[in-house]
């Protein structure tokens, strides 16, 4: 299998000039030519899907913030750049290499939706991508590109619920992540505020994003979210056409993908690669496939969906493929794992990540996780007895109970997975004290893949599950600690 290059560019594109000579701006200039029913109907023709994990059909999502369209006020692009799931690096990926195809995707969007304003939000950590996009817009500006739209960046703090939509619209509102409820679409009602103070906690940016309530109010526009990825496929299906799109991928999934491949591999790697194909490919092609002399036994999709076991890696890399075995694509970051990692340790750090990401909002989400992330912590240290073993699976059960954002059932799903799959694995550390004891695995963030080493985010070993990296836990879960409050300062220092 061969690595294609649809979205990700195989050398970096150093200049919006070099960009234009390499055919890209066809799309926005097709986008102009277009009514908005135009362009919206040839995104649904494509069959494009979010890239952000959820899979939901691009077209479908602008003709639903279309629909509910304010009649005396302009709607809004959020671009969603604020990559924060485990063992994924695809986003930044895109943006170092080229941001151009991001922003006009977004541009095109704006195009559809009649917005006057895009943000291109990602997280302050994220120093690199953040100058390249910078720089860029000043090279879309100039060229005329963003004529009537305010186009800018927005940096945001480095906690997971970020990159949830309506957690990254509260943020972008000057509030902590907190998910809302919200219904699909999400209404915002952006206006930019000047002051010293707002510039200073927002970045230069700050915007008043209106939740909507479960009627919705008709006067409020809604803002349209979507991931980097999903935005880097608009501009070419525009240029060149739905039934181009199709020729490669599935019907279910067209088109291609932007994967990682991390952990127990010959190297760490992004790359993309034809929706559908076979996940042991994906593996082989990307990371070099499993170390010399080891096998691999197990692949986690970020921490969002059932792990996947050694006879499942000829998986084929879609929607519908991965939800067939009872698991899920989400972003396509694959963390691998061979006959030398002990599952438990998996188990505990993947629990530890979430249970500490875990806002507070609902307490089974919090609560559960802390207590099951510090069983499954034990465990792999060989330091539970069969009634505490006993209690992690009934922990697993109830942990996403009444969640209003999918990370209580991600932590109900990835752990529930790996109980019912590598069930033995785990209860051969039970009532050993000791013996044989492993520590959890760190879970976290991509903060960079150097050459071929994957670099994690080693801050968050350090981090209490109230969101600070103080020596002690607070006891405070960070709804509590934070309440509706708008943050004066970044949420790192807090």
């Amino acid at each position: 299998m061969t690595i294609v290059h649809r979205v990700l560019y195989p050398e970096p594109i150093s200049s919006l000039e070099e960009y234009l000579a390499r055919g890209g701006g066809v799309g926005l200039e097709a986008a102009l030519s277009k009514t908005p029913e135009e362009i919206i109907a040839e995104l649904e023709a494509s069959g494009l899907r979010g890239r952000g994990g959820a899979g939901f059909p691009t077209g479908r999502k602008w003709r639903t913030v279309r629909d509910y369209a304010a009649a005396d006020r302009r709607s809004s692009i959020v671009v969603n750049g604020a990559e924060g799931e485990p063992g994924t690096f695809k986003d930044r990926t895109i943006l170092r290499t080229s941001p151009y195809p991001v922003l006009e995707g977004a541009l095109i969007a704006a195009r559809a939706l009649d917005a006057d304003w895009i943000a291109v939000a990602m997280k302050r950590s994220f120093v690199a991508e953040v100058a390249r996009v910078r720089a860029a817009i000043e090279e879309v500006k100039a060229a005329g590109w963003a004529d009537g739209i305010r186009l800018e960046t927005f940096e945001g703090p480095g906690e997971y619920l970020y990159g949830e939509e309506t957690a990254l619209l509260e943020t972008i509102d000057g509030r902590y992540p907190f998910p809302r409820v919200a219904p699909p679409f999400r209404r915002g009602d952006v206006e930019v505020v000047e002051s010293a103070a707002d510039a200073s906690s927002h970045s230069g940016l700050s915007a008043h994003v209106e939740m909507a309530g479960p009627g919705g109010d008709t006067d409020v526009p809604p803002t349209l979210v979507d991931n980097v990825e999903t935005l880097a496929n608009v501009a070419r299906i525009l240029g060149r056409g739905a039934a181009w799109f199709r020729t490669e991928g599935t019907e279910q999934s067209p088109g291609t993908i932007v994967c990682t491949v991390t952990g127990s591999v010959q190297r760490a790697g992004v790359g993309e690669v034809i929706m559908g194909t076979p996940l042991r490919e994906v593996i082989e092609a990307i990371g070099g496939g499993a170390r010399p002399g080891h096998r691999i036994k197990a692949v986690l999709s970020g921490v969002s969906s059932a792990i996947l076991t050694e006879d499942q890696l000829d998986t084929p890399v879609s929607y519908e493929g991965m939800a067939a075995v009872g698991s899920g694509l989400g972003s396509a970051g694959f963390q691998v794992f061979d006959d030398h990692d002990d599952i438990a340790a998996v188990a505990a750090g993947v629990s530890r990540f979430l249970a500490v990401e875990s806002c507070g909002q609902c307490v089974p989400c919090k609560v559960d996780g802390i207590a099951l992330s510090q069983l499954l912590a034990d465990l792999s240290r060989s330091q539970v007895t069969e009634a505490e073993f006993a209690k992690i699976g009934r922990l697993a059960s109830t942990v996403g109970e009444r969640a209003r954002c999918s990370l209580a059932t991600q932590h109900q799903d990835v752990i529930g997975s790996i109980l019912e799959r590598f069930g033995p694995e785990l209860r051969a550390h039970v009532g050993r004290y000791g013996d044989g004891a492993v520590e959890p695995l760190l879970v976290a963030e991509l903060a960079d893949i150097q050459g071929d080493v994957a670099v994690l985010d080693e801050r968050h070993r350090d981090k209490q599950p109230d969101w600070s990296f103080g020596d002690e836990y607070s006891g405070k879960v960070p709804a509590e600690r934070f309440g509706d409050h708008r943050h004066p300062l970044p949420l790192d220092d807090a």
